[in-house]
Order: C-alpha cells, then structure tokens, then sequence
C-alpha cells in the first residue's frame, strides 16, 4: 500500500538555526497522526513543510506517490490537493457559513456546489447555520465550520494547526472526540499538530512525540504512556515523578521506598543506578498499606483526586484516589505501591 503522506528525511533551516532534523514520517490512507510536543520542537515547522509553506533544505516529501517538495522545489500549497485548518480559523467574516465553505468549490457547477455544503454540514452537524455569519457563531461552531470548509473540497490530505487552542478546556475535549468520529466517518487522512497530549490522546491513531526537531518516538497513546522509549517522553507524556534506585536483578530495583518487581527486564549490569518512573496510577490508596504519606496538595478532578504525597524519605510523589477518599492537606495516608509497568532509565 502507497502511504498517502511520505515525508523522507527532511531538513529546515531558519537561517543558521536548523528547526527540523532528518525527520520521517508516513501515513496511511484512513490514519490520522499527532505531532505533539512542546513549544519551538519544530512540529509546526513539519506541518508548514507539508503544506508547502516551507521550503525545505534537505529530503523530500511526497502526497499521494508525487513529489511536491524537495530542495530547491516547493509545489504551490494550492496545488498539492489539501485541506488546512488553521489556528485562528482564518474564516471570512464578511461571507455566511455557506459562502465560506462555498469558497473551497469554485471549480463544482452550482449544483453539486449547493449539494456537498449541505452534505457537510449535515457531517458537521450545522445543518441550519449555512445562512449565519461568522459572528453569529460560538468558538466550538466556527471550528465545525473550519473543519467543513477544508473537508468541503475532499481533499487527499487534511493538515490541523492547534485547531483547539482558542477553546476551553472542555470544549476543547469534547471537539477532539467529534473531530476524530467526524474524520474517521469520512475515511480522512490527517496530521495534527497540538502541544496538548489530551488532544492528541483523543485524535491520533498515532502520535509522534517531537524533541529539538527530531521525531523522538512515534506510537500509541498507550504505548507512549506505559513504554516511553526515552526519558524525555516518559517526562513529557503524563505526570509522575522520578526515584532514585539501584538495579538488582533484570526486573528487580532498589529505592527508598522498598524493591519493585516489574514486567520489565532491563539488561544492565547489576548495581546500575537508575531513574525509576513512577506514575499517578503506581501509588495506590491502601488502608492496609505499609507507607504512609503526608498530603502535601490536592487537585480535585470529579471522580478522582489528584494527591501530592510525601513520603517518609522525604520524596513527594502523585496518587490518584477516588473521590470519596477526600483528605485534607497536611493529613497522613497509608498507600501502596503497584507500578504493574516498571518504566526504568540508566541515571546520567
């Protein structure tokens, strides 16, 4: 199967200062990709390349087996047959929803114009906003209809900006799940670029964590969160904090808190120190447990609690309880630990 997307090697340069690193990627008819990490990782810069905003200094990329950049050759973003959404939206304010999406579909005769608007409107579920002008909408329906207008065209390929980043939290939530069930429903092959894992957790059928311009590690949701491949992703993916240990045997290390077993076996020498990864999930509430921790801070979530622990050694960890199990700041607990995946990195 020829990938929709294949970007082999590329390279950007921002005068001297070079923004994207030997990076590839390739996507599938269907598949929907995530490029997430954090602030000036060069994530943007890979989606402004695709899109053939950017020119590029190395590699090359093709979209659907034809080659529409290399260096010293940029394919005009107007001809690479893809859908944009941007940051902002970038719709017209002057123009109804119609007219907006309507712009996208110069080259359809009136007819099937009118027809595939009404259609994805009906896939947007703005069926009877076509008449309504920009202003008229909330930050979530002109999103919709920014999705729309770059869906309207069916386009080989559709590339996200941080399309959620001018919502709230939970609308921000709640589009990412529509987002992907509207996508998925059409067969559309996307990238998004987001620095929110929440959003890309929802979307991706992959995800492609981004470090100093290079893909560091593409995978899973689940994978990235239980097997980062690196310290910077199990830093960066999820919360949780870091102990001190000793390696014992294979699947065995020694903290402060006591020797934990895992599902791991690591194949370093016996006594290397480690960083062991010890998420929210690891720490368990126990009124039989044989550690007890003092509540440093709470983060009420609904149906759980978010504690900050210490220990007695003096280490603060994470633990999520239940809701019911409220405590207040400075009282003492008993938890247990259960990491059922033993995340561990050699110390530098």
């Amino acid at each position: 199967m020829k990938p929709v997307l294949d970007v082999k090697q590329i390279q950007c340069h921002y005068r001297d200062h070079m923004a994207v690193h030997d990076v590839s990627l390739h996507i599938n008819d269907g598949d929907l990709l995530c490029l997430l990490g954090p602030s000036g990782c060069g994530k943007t810069t890979v989606l402004r390349a695709i899109a053939g905003f950017e020119p590029i200094s190395r590699g090359e990329i093709y979209i659907r087996d034809e080659r529409v950049s290399a260096c010293g050759y940029t394919k005009p973003p107007e001809k690479r047959h893809i859908g944009m959404v941007f940051q902002d939206y970038a719709l017209f304010p002057h123009m109804n929803v119609h007219d907006n999406i309507a712009f996208g579909l110069r080259d359809l005769n009136r007819q099937d114009r009118h027809s595939r608007i009404r259609k994805i409107l009906d896939i947007v579920e703005l069926g009877s906003y076509g008449e309504r002008y920009i202003h008229e909408l909330s930050g979530g329906q002109q999103q919709r209809v920014a999705l729309a207008r770059a869906l309207a065209p069916k386009p080989d390929l559709l590339l996200m900006d941080e399309p959620f980043s001018n919502l709230d939290v939970e609308m921000r939530e709640y589009l990412s799940q529509e987002v992907r069930r509207i996508l998925k429903s059409q067969g559309t092959t996307a990238v998004l670029v987001t620095h929110d894992q929440l959003e890309a957790f929802a979307v991706g059928d992959q995800i492609g964590v981004m470090n100093s311009g290079e893909i560091v590690q593409r995978d899973t949701a689940y994978n990235l969160y239980h097997s980062p491949g690196n310290f910077f992703v199990a830093d960066f993916i999820g919360q949780g904090v870091f102990l001190d240990g000793t390696l014992l045997s294979p699947d065995k290390i020694e903290t402060s808190i006591g020797i934990v077993s895992g599902d791991r076996a690591y194949d370093w020498p016996r006594n290397t120190r480690v960083k062991l990864l010890l998420r929210p999930d690891d720490i368990l509430p126990d009124e039989g447990g044989n550690l007890v921790a003092e509540v440093r801070q709470k983060a009420f979530k609904g149906a759980e609690i978010l504690y900050t622990l210490r220990l007695p050694t003096g280490v603060d960890v994470l633990s999520l309880f239940p809701s019911h199990h409220y405590h207040e700041i400075g009282e003492r607990v008993n938890v247990r630990l259960a990491p059922d995946h033993m995340v561990a990195f050699k110390a530098e």
